[in-house]
């Protein structure tokens, strides 16, 4: 009979460190698709800086759209392109053509947001050429 508790006491622990282990590896994942968020706009945010020394150095226009997506030549993988409203699927890039911001919508629900600005304030902030920059606001629950 004896075995028995033990059995049952080993049972429950592990069961309590599967929940801890379950909990972490949720934590991790979020972490790793907010660090894929961040590697993304930092690509973004270099071919911005490319075609802004491209215009400084050579001359011409900058384009006159507000989604930072048309300015630069590679796309995000899951991008859907120009939406007015948050579609449904998740884990996805899209730009909100009436708040004109960015928006990578996470497995969670919640919404990292960017804006493209061509007044991003001081020329010496990282990532800031000429005025230009993308800028993250504050992220949104859905």
């Amino acid at each position: 009979m004896r075995r028995y508790y033990e059995f049952a006491v080993v049972i429950i622990l592990l069961s309590i460190l599967a929940v801890f282990l379950m909990q972490a590896l949720g934590r991790a994942r979020s972490d790793m698709e907010e660090a894929g968020v961040q590697a993304e706009v930092a690509a973004i945010r270099t071919e911005l800086l490319e075609v802004l020394v491209h215009r400084e150095t050579f001359g011409g226009s900058l384009p006159k759209t507000d989604n930072p997506i048309d300015w630069v030549s590679s796309r995000p993988r899951n991008y859907l392109g120009v939406l007015d409203k948050a579609p449904d699927a998740k884990a996805v890039w899209y730009f909100n053509g009436q708040a004109n911001e960015l928006i990578y919508r996470f497995e969670d629900g919640h919404l990292a947001r960017f804006r493209l600005t061509r007044e991003a304030g001081a020329t010496t902030a990282r990532g800031v050429l000429a005025g230009v920059g993308l800028l993250r606001l504050d992220d949104k629950s859905e």
